[in-house]
């Protein structure tokens, strides 16, 4: 007999199966603990962290999880530095792009795009939100030089949009690092971006700027949020933690239909977080003095439902999404307290983009007036004012949606118009009993064409006969800007008690949709 103890085990050999769940395990450990760990000693969160973050429990479906980059190398290099997939918030379905900074620094290569485009191209056909977040340290050298770039597999009638045919989709870009390249690209057609306030947003980054032209530049100082959020306006929230902007997106998909061809969805209404009675007192008479339209807002709205974009850009206007009677709407509000609420270039410009967001995703566009006009002069000039103000009123004529405009206060020139008046076919103009309408404010208007006739009073009578000439002047032309002779002549169509705001613009809005389906055609 023989000794079967003394003959060796046959080797374990490994089955498909054991194949798969090494390959799995290998993607799941990303860049590995060395530099995950010093991913997140940078204060940054890892990509499928961010992932869980944002995603109903239980839902991922990653799409592209053993992908591997076409160059190889010796580090770890799973998913090529992305991970995509397929997921529900709130249970809605959505489309997840999310860049790995713990695999070649989240650089972006091939392989990668293809990811990208592959749920790029599902959530736009298929109809479905896409968030995108982003921590990329722009192209992969030499995955993209010489003939490789050109051959960089973005397909751009996909990429920036929805496939020909298919209706516009809710685009939302999370900047929680820097983003460079691609997710740049990614932020400048984003509908949402929201971006942590350590991050940068810029076509290159520092390293590539200091070698191709010489300009040595930190992050912040080229594309941080005092640049991004104050100055370009590529971004419309900054937030202290990821924390806070996975909530921004969140909230702000509950505003969202999931594409161009639904209805906005409906919540539960609440009451405002200011009795309306208010209003009458919230708005000084005094036609020159500041105030804060949020406040007149919060007697507005349902309580806790504004969410500005673009707060810091533009800042004499207010865009925000908001609810009133559980209904979403995109207000549109003058500021005060910000250069008297004149509309300059980046005010009008975060106009135009914030109106034909509301018009693509079937958002009601609700503007309150308290406007002294466009800004003029030679900066406003240099700066396009005029090629700005032109577009933005061809958008409000031809914005779909519902249109209820508000004159709270005062509503002179180019800025009336740029504000929902008459010439851009508002569904329902309205107007406060204190409210001044007309070309240009009494002062100005009678400074302007009398100043000859004021300037030869005073050589002959004095100032104080001008003085008197003029405050005349101003009471007859004040009389003329007040609402009655407008609501006379059906400029307005109605005068109303302040405290009614809110229920005028809830009924305004509901008949204006009538009995059509409440979905346009501008993002179809």
């Amino acid at each position: 007999m023989t000794d079967d103890r003394h003959i060796p085990a046959p080797a374990t050999v490994p089955t498909p199966l054991d194949e798969l769940e090494r390959r799995r395990a290998d993607a799941l450990a990303m860049g590995g603990p060395e530099r995950i760990a010093r991913h997140e000693a940078t204060g940054r969160l890892t990509a499928r962290d961010r992932i869980d973050l944002l995603i109903d429990p239980g839902s991922w479906r990653e799409i592209g999880l053993h992908a591997l980059p076409e160059i190889r190398r010796d580090a770890p290099s799973p998913g090529d530095a992305i991970v995509t997939g397929l997921a529900r918030v709130g249970g809605r379905m959505v489309g997840v792009v999310a860049i790995d900074a713990t695999v070649l620094a989240g650089t972006t290569a091939p392989v990668n795009m293809r990811k990208q485009n592959r749920i790029a191209e599902w959530a736009g056909r298929k109809g479905i939100p896409l968030i995108f977040l982003s921590d990329n340290d722009g192209g992969r050298l030499p995955d993209l030089l010489g003939w490789r770039f050109s051959g960089v597999p973005f397909d751009f009638t996909t990429f920036l949009q929805s496939p020909p045919g298919s209706p516009s989709i809710p685009r939302i870009t999370a900047v929680l690092g820097p983003s460079y390249g691609d997710a740049a690209l990614h932020a400048a057609i984003a509908d949402l971006v929201v971006m942590k306030r350590d991050s940068a947003i810029a076509l290159s980054g520092p390293p590539v700027i200091l070698g191709a032209i010489g300009e040595d530049v930190s992050a912040d100082e080229l594309g941080g949020p005092g640049v991004a959020h104050e100055t370009s306006g590529s971004a419309h929230v900054v937030v202290d933690e990821e924390q806070e902007a996975i909530a921004s997106i969140k909230k702000f998909l509950g505003y969202m239909p999931d594409a161009a061809d639904l209805p906005a969805p409906i919540a539960p209404p609440v009451e405002p977080a200011r009795d309306p009675s208010e209003l009458v007192d919230l708005v000084p008479s005094a036609p020159r003095r500041g105030y804060d339209m949020r406040r007149v807002l919060q007697a507005i709205v349902d309580g806790d439902s504004l969410f500005e974009w673009g707060e810091r850009f533009g800042r004499s206007l207010i865009c925000a999404l908001a609810r009133i009677e559980g209904h979403p709407v995109g207000v549109i509000a003058s500021q005060p307290m910000q250069r008297a609420g004149v509309l300059d270039v980046p005010a009008l410009t975060k106009e135009l983009r914030f109106a034909e967001l509301c018009d693509t995703f079937n958002i009601p566009l609700v503007f309150l007036q308290d406007v002294p006009g466009l800004m003029i002069g030679t900066d406003a000039e240099r700066g396009g004012i005029l090629g700005c103000y032109e577009r933005l009123a061809a958008a409000l004529a031809r914005a779909q949606v519902p249109k209820i405009a508000v004159v709270v206060r005062k509503a002179y020139g180019g800025g009336h118009i740029a504000m929902g008046g008459r010439p851009v076919k508002p569904d329902l103009l309205v107007a406060w009993p204190s409210a001044e309408l007309g070309f240009m404010a009494p002062d100005t208007g009678v400074r302007t064409v009398h100043r000859r006739k004021l300037d030869k009073l005073a050589e002959e009578e004095g100032v104080e006969a001008r003085d008197a000439l003029a405050a005349q002047l101003e009471a007859e032309w004040a009389a003329e800007s007040q609402p009655w002779e407008a609501a006379a002549n059906i400029i307005l169509d109605d005068v109303i008690h302040p405290a009614d705001t809110r229920r005028v613009i809830a009924e305004g809005i509901e008949f204006a949709w009538g009995t059509r389906p409440r979905v346009t055609s501008k993002g179809v």
